[in-house]
């Protein structure tokens, strides 16, 4: 063999291996992250959302890891309890909680076909701090959000689902809400 002829045996060799390397990278890297689930079990006892604010899973939930982003400033944690999803936001926030509240509300109105529905009542978690409540819909599911604000930080929380599902587990996510703790409770 010529060395020309190996010169381009060598180049072939070469091109099925940048070829392969690049079908692995782009079909079976995908392939193995749709393979693992996104929900795993939510942990048991208190999760830290994030900016030291916490918060008890209601039992049986999985917590949903590619939507879920913890952080020293802000954090963001999305349970799922069958179809229902279960959403704590928390950012930081200096305004008051009527403030926090129209901006929650205002946030979902601005989602197609989305819309509050009814008055926003007040709301106090067990450890004390004072939020609001309501009620909104969307096409299919049904929802609801609260918000709460303590030591300059915002706590969204939002839950949406089938409206029988829904009502099935408002009563283990209403006590997971009433859990929601900033750390260092305001006096």
């Amino acid at each position: 063999m010529g060395l020309g002829a190996k010169r381009l045996l060598l180049n072939l060799l070469a091109g099925i291996a940048v070829v392969t390397t690049v079908a692995v990278i782009g079909i079976g890297l995908p392939a193995i992250n749709d393979a693992i689930p996104a929900a795993r079990p939510a942990p048991a006892g208190r999760y830290s959302v994030g900016a030291g604010v916490s918060i008890v899973p209601p039992p049986g939930a999985g917590l949903d890891a590619t939507k879920t982003r913890p952080g020293p400033l802000n954090g963001t944690a999305l349970f799922v309890l069958g179809s229902v999803r279960y959403a704590v936001v928390v950012t930081p926030f200096d305004g008051t909680l009527a403030q926090a509240a129209e901006r929650l509300r205002a946030k979902i109105s601005a989602n197609a076909g989305y819309q509050v529905i009814g008055g926003k009542r007040p709301i106090r978690t067990t450890s004390g701090v004072l939020g609001q409540e309501g009620a909104y819909s969307s096409p299919g599911r049904d929802g609801r959000y609260a918000v709460f604000l303590a030591n300059g930080l915002d706590a969204e929380v939002t839950v949406a689902g089938n409206g029988v599902e829904l009502h099935d587990v408002m009563p283990v996510v209403q006590a997971s809400i009433m859990t929601l703790s900033f750390g260092k409770e305001p006096q």
